[in-house]
């Protein structure tokens, strides 16, 4: 597989705590790649530092073959990276229309269609919703990108936070559908086990305590799941 993006011995800290200790994560271009692990395994740390909104320490963050790792974090949103945090995705004191609006100009229509539930909110503000409204409001910003600048990494914490099994399902369709054409995004998952429905050919990743412990492709068993 082609690699899209990548931490190269990544260490990050916070404070006198080491959250990566040197991690080598290579994540492959047109792919779901899922980053399993307990909380406090680095997964959350690892995506901020692939997106630029926490510094690293040692090591580099390599996009396209590029050493981006001094690249701020809204260069990096400019060239086609979309994260959506597990918390502070939206903006609380905005409406759900004018969220929208700043997530997919003019395609207010598709935002709906992916997130029907949002509909009777769209004059609310963000910050009274339920976690789960919040999240699909948050999640907009990676499944519509713009069609003239599509996303061509797009790293998401905990996709099913707060979100129904249904909603949770056709969430995990509107991100696996992004690795197709036009963007074939490398689309990255923080999770603490593997979702069901991901396309043939997902990867995983299991961290703990800041280290790569394995990782491979997805295989799946009927009776045991996925492997």
């Amino acid at each position: 597989m082609t690699v899209e993006i990548a931490l190269r011995r990544a260490r990050v800290r916070y404070g006198p705590l080491e959250a990566l200790h040197g991690l080598d994560l290579p994540l492959p271009a047109a792919t779901v790649t899922v980053l399993l692990g307990r909380n406090g395994s680095g997964r959350t740390t690892a995506l901020r530092a692939l997106a630029g909104t926490v510094p690293l320490t040692a090591g580099r963050v390599v996009w396209g073959g590029t050493d981006v790792t001094r690249l701020p974090a809204h260069a990096r949103a400019r060239r086609g990276l979309r994260f959506v945090p597990d918390l502070r995705a939206v903006y609380g004191t905005l409406t759900v229309a004018e969220n929208l609006d700043l997530a997919a100009p003019g395609r207010l229509d598709e935002a709906l269609a992916a997130y029907p539930e949002l509909e009777p909110l769209l004059d609310h503000r963000a910050g009274t919703l339920s976690g789960g409204e919040r999240r699909m409001l948050g999640l907009v910003r990676a499944v519509l990108s713009p069609t003239d600048a599509p996303a061509r990494v797009v790293l998401v914490d905990e996709p099913s936070l707060g979100l129904s099994t249904t909603v949770a399902s056709r969430t995990y369709g509107l991100l696996a559908a992004l690795t197709g054409p036009p963007a074939r995004a490398a689309v990255v998952l923080a999770e603490q086990r593997v979702p069901p429905g991901l396309p043939p050919g997902s990867v995983a990743y299991e961290l703990s305590r800041g280290n790569l412990v394995s990782g491979g492709e997805i295989t799946w068993n009927v009776n045991r799941g996925a492997s």
